[in-house]
């Protein structure tokens, strides 16, 4: 079979684009090496989508960051994703950071931000009670706001599969197909497969993937390493967003609500030369403190509960976002897209099916095509009477397994066998959030691990934390076999 469009990588923008195909009259066939969607760049960042006054005028980032952002509530509203537009603050701390608020202003004004407004000391300091006593008045932006990264990027996977896109997991990108000088599909560990247009969405690698179509040779990206800390909600509570003065670093250390309501604390901003460099150091977990407590003093590392760290794909030389269609014949290219490409992500897709157009790419709306994904409402949502009802039609409802985050074993069966089947520990957390409260899957783990099992017919010892070698239970202990 000859595909319409094949997509290499499963993350934000590769799944928001899949959706986007997938609504008009084409075959579409997303490969993803992972085990999962959404395991690379767009599985760790600060779940902010910016209002767009941070991006230099006229450059890529700025035109999509600002046009994203306006996206997002519809996108949300289709897809049932966890967002809420709660503004953000940028915050000097002296007066010669105001100085930078100004610039900022102006830089957004330029960008078409609305509402963006420069506020007082006193009013800085009303509207965020715990900021730091040095601050001396921010720059307010009305309509930045915080996700859930993790299901927005599988919500918008899982309603591309609902509306026909084909997803192949644990498929590795080898090389490209030639035909005549053109790309006509994909060489992987699985297999080839063809299509008249070969879009590549793969994140922190999708410099590699355009060098071997023989574009941009002189052009890379250079990972920039993350490092963040996660504040157990119910030892400390912060409603806010709240951004230092930007460096040449980037937007700086920041913190942060997230849309469970933990406060998380970070990014650390480092050039690492290893693609894998997933791991935090104690250098950078000390850099994202003091940078955290140098806004919000009044919070102590005990209430540390998880740290995390994240690579963005920043594109040397230009910094921008690079996104062409047909440079090489039937290849996209989606490259660089570093933050704000969480907030940018639906305005790319959005700018690459116009792109397509005008190389005369033909597209019809389906008229099956369904922009809804229900939801699969967590029984601790429901009311009791729900709830009743719900655990009287199947018991396994009335079993909690996860008891700081109340998922039951009914949650659970519902992703495993979901459109896009979790069949591991991870895929579960990121889909019902068990795991990540107080006891970080102290209490869970073992039951997961066996409702995985049960539910997928792997052994025990097969069972994966994210795939791979990631496993729990290597074997028996003193000859003794122990029921997990």
């Amino acid at each position: 079979m000859v595909y319409d469009f094949l997509i290499i990588g499963s993350g934000i923008v590769g799944s928001l684009l899949g959706r986007e195909l997938a609504r008009h009259n084409k075959s579409v066939l997303m490969i993803e090496k992972h085990v999962d969607v959404g395991m690379g760049t767009s599985a760790a960042n600060s779940a902010i989508v910016h209002a767009g006054y941070d991006p230099q005028p006229g450059s890529f980032k700025a035109k999509l960051n600002v046009r994203g952002n306006a996206l997002w509530d519809h996108l949300a509203a289709e897809l049932f994703i966890p967002f809420r537009r709660t503004g953000s603050y940028v915050v000097a701390l002296s007066e010669e950071e105001k100085k930078t608020l100004e610039k900022l202003l102006e830089q957004g004004r330029q960008n078409g931000v609305p509402g963006l407004r420069l506020l007082s000391e006193e009013e800085t300091k009303q509207r965020l009670p715990g900021i730091s006593p040095q601050a001396r008045g921010s720059l307010f932006a009305p309509t930045a706001g915080i996700i859930d990264p993790f299901q927005a990027n599988f919500f918008a996977c899982e309603n591309a599969v609902v509306n026909g896109m084909k997803l192949l997991l644990e498929t590795r990108f080898e090389d490209f197909l030639w035909e005549e000088g053109k790309i006509c599909g994909v060489r992987t560990n699985r297999g080839d497969f063809y299509a008249r247009w070969v879009v590549n969405a793969a994140g922190i690698f999708a410099d590699e993937i355009m060098h071997k179509a023989g574009v941009h040779p002189d052009f890379h990206i250079v990972p920039r390493r993350g490092q963040y800390v996660v504040l157990d909600r119910n030892s400390f509570s912060w409603d806010k967003v709240v951004f230092p003065c930007p460096t040449e670093k980037g937007k700086g250390i920041l913190v942060t609500t997230t849309i469970h309501g933990n406060t998380l604390v970070g990014p650390t901003s480092e050039n690492v030369s290893d693609k894998f460099s997933l791991f935090t150091t104690e250098e950078g977990l000390r850099e994202a403190i003091q940078g955290g407590k140098r806004l919000v003093p009044g919070w102590d590392v005990r209430w540390i509960i998880a740290q995390y760290a994240g690579l963005r794909a920043t594109l040397m030389p230009t910094k921008d976002f690079l996104i062409e269609v047909g440079e090489v014949p039937g290849f996209i290219n989606i490259c660089g897209i570093d933050s704000p490409g969480y907030a940018s992500a639906p305005a790319i897709a959005e700018y690459v099916v116009e792109l397509l157009k005008e190389k005369g790419e033909n597209f019809e709306l389906k008229p099956d095509f369904n922009p809804i994904r229900e939801p699969r409402r967590l029984l601790k949502h429901l009311s009791p009477e729900e709830r009743r009802q719900r655990v009287a039609l199947s018991p396994a409802y009335g079993r909690i397994v996860c008891r700081c985050e109340e998922i039951t074993e009914g949650d659970i069966l519902a992703e495993i066998h979901g459109p896009i089947p979790a069949r591991t520990y991870d895929a579960l957390k990121r889909r019902t959030w068990l795991g990540t409260g107080r006891c970080q899957g102290g209490f869970d783990f073992p039951r997961v691990i066996e409702i995985l099992s049960r539910e997928t017919g792997v052994a025990v010892e097969e069972v994966t934390k994210k795939g791979g070698s990631s496993r729990f239970v290597f074997g028996s202990v003193r000859g003794e076999h122990h029921e997990v």
